[in-house]
C-alpha cells in the first residue's frame, strides 16, 4: 500500500510523503520541499488535498488546521523589450 503515488506528475508514492511528515513536515509546502509533491504539471491540483489528509492523519490534528500551500503565479520568459522597451534611451 505505501508503493501507491498519491502525485502522478512526480511519481511521488505515499511511503515518500509518510517519510517527509515523519522527517517533520506539518503542511502541504513542507512535504512538497521534501518530495517535489504538487510541484507538477498539475501543481497540486490533484494530490494537494490527499497530502493534507496524510498530514492530518499522522499528526492528529483536525483537516481545517493543515495549511494550505501557498499559491504562486507560474513563472513564463517574457522578451526583454516587453519590460525595458523596443529602443534603451
Amino acid at each position: 500500500m505505501e508503493d501507491i503515488i498519491i502525485c502522478r506528475c512526480q511519481e511521488v508514492t505515499r511511503q515518500d510523503i509518510l517519510d517527509a511528515i515523519a522527517d517533520g513536515a506539518t503542511t502541504v509546502d513542507g512535504v512538497k520541499r521534501r518530495t517535489r509533491a504538487g510541484m507538477g504539471l498539475c501543481q497540486g491540483k490533484t494530490c494537494e488535498r490527499l497530502v493534507a489528509r496524510m498530514i492530518a492523519e499522522q499528526t492528529g490534528r483536525p483537516l481545517s488546521e493543515i495549511v494550505p500551500p501557498k499559491s504562486r503565479i507560474p513563472v513564463r520568459p517574457v522578451k526583454i523589450g516587453i519590460i525595458g522597451g523596443e529602443q534603451d534611451e
